[in-house]
């Protein structure tokens, strides 16, 4: 029967038949096409289309899928458009991109959001006014994930820097899903995916994401009128590796069928 893995598992095997290789996005974006609206949060209601759509998963890193539409179904495309140049929209940000230059080099959006961005986010507020973060924050920090321990504080309000990191966090996670948007020409709808998304809901929820998804000059209106829904659904990389799965026997079964009778 057919075999469906994820990332580079079967990279030995990649010339077995009977194996599909496919990257753990594009089977959350696989995964996502069958979820009911149970599974989904609305942030933009928008005015849905049958079109091509997009998907964008911050976590350890950032992930973007294209979903183009061919006319009767939607195709997942991975990529690596999580590794592009990191553009800053203000002097915030500007500044920001200064600090992470120092330290990586080049910056891409995958330095800003992502796990690990949450953190870098925070470092620069801490470099910048020069003040270290409270005790109890530390040793959170220090015990755990230090990108987790800023977002509880954050959510929790206990931390203004936290807080503030959150925030600019936030705002570019939905400036990047907005320009993702526009290079796929999403008016079908866009996925929040990843990890991070749902437990920052009440922060992806507040308005700064989708202020900043929509804030596209003089494409803003098309910005607003597209759908745009948070996964729910932790399972969705697993069930979209499902669906591949199945249709690949679906059209594997009438084949060798077919091989039998001319036998």
């Amino acid at each position: 029967p057919p075999r469906v893995v994820g990332e580079c598992a079967a990279a030995p095997r990649a010339g077995t038949s009977g194996w599909t290789l496919l990257t753990d996005l594009e089977g959350t974006a696989r995964g996502v096409l069958g979820l009911g609206r149970s599974a989904l949060a609305t942030l933009q209601a928008g005015k849905p289309h049958k079109a091509n759509m997009a998907l964008i998963a911050a976590g350890t890193g950032l992930g973007e899928v294209v979903l183009p539409w061919d006319g009767r179904r939607h195709h997942a495309v991975p990529s690596e458009g999580g590794h592009v140049d990191f553009a800053p929209r203000n002097d915030l940000e500007i500044d920001l991109l200064k600090f992470l230059r120092r330290e990586f080099g080049r910056v891409s959006y995958e330095r800003v959001v992502s796990g690990p961005g949450l953190y870098n986010i925070y470092r620069f507020l801490v470099a910048s006014d020069g003040t270290p973060e409270p005790e109890w924050l530390r040793a959170r920090m220090e015990s755990g994930d230090p990108s987790a321990a800023v977002s509880e504080a954050a959510l929790e309000r206990r931390d203004p820097r936290s807080v503030q990191a959150l925030e600019v966090f936030v705002s570019v996670y939905g400036a990047e899903a907005g320009n993702l948007a526009l290079k796929a020409l999403a008016v079908g709808g866009v996925f929040i995916a990843g990890g991070i998304a749902p437990k920052i809901r009440a922060k992806l929820e507040d308005g700064t994401f989708m202020a900043a998804f929509r804030d596209k000059g003089r494409l803003s209106p098309m910005l607003a009128a597209i759908p745009v829904h948070l996964v729910l659904e932790p399972r969705a990389a697993l069930l979209g590796a499902a669906a591949i799965a199945r249709a690949l026997r679906s059209r594997a079964v009438p084949r060798a069928r077919r091989a039998q009778g001319a036998r």
